[in-house]
């Protein structure tokens, strides 16, 4: 699980965060104005970029959060099985399966390349790289 740690003011929309130990793309960001005796909050909303799941935390504007680190790889396929591909990644020649989205289940045949994420403790695919 690779993450770092960066203020939470400086987050905008787009950008990922580990919410309730999920990497999630922040999809709108509100913040409330400091009170007398209290500083200023922020409401921020998320989808989870594996589960589409979305996640809301409220925090001071000065806390720190987590930011997931992503590694985009590419990986080729060696077979598919209903709605998973086995693959192997192009420069460890690790072999692992992958789902296949709904989206790339036509274009995901043995043979081709594929772009990866490896998110915390997960991999998901993200497209399927034309045959050059």
């Amino acid at each position: 699980m690779t993450t770092r740690s960066v203020g939470a003011n400086t987050l905008k929309e787009g950008s990922f965060l580990v919410m309730e130990g999920a990497a999630c793309r922040v999809t709108n960001i509100q913040i409330s104005r400091p009170g007398k005796h209290g500083h200023a909050k922020m409401r921020i909303e998320g989808m989870g970029i594996i589960d589409d799941k979305k996640r809301i935390v409220v925090m001071p504007g000065h806390d720190s959060v987590d930011v997931p680190v992503i590694e985009k790889r590419t990986a080729q396929v060696l077979s598919v099985q209903g709605s998973s591909a086995n693959v192997m990644d192009i420069e460890t020649y690790e072999t692992f399966d992958l789902k296949i989205p709904e989206d790339m289940k036509a274009d995901c045949q043995p043979g081709t390349n594929v772009l990866y994420w490896q998110v915390l403790n997960d991999k998901v695919m993200k497209q399927v790289k034309a045959a050059e």
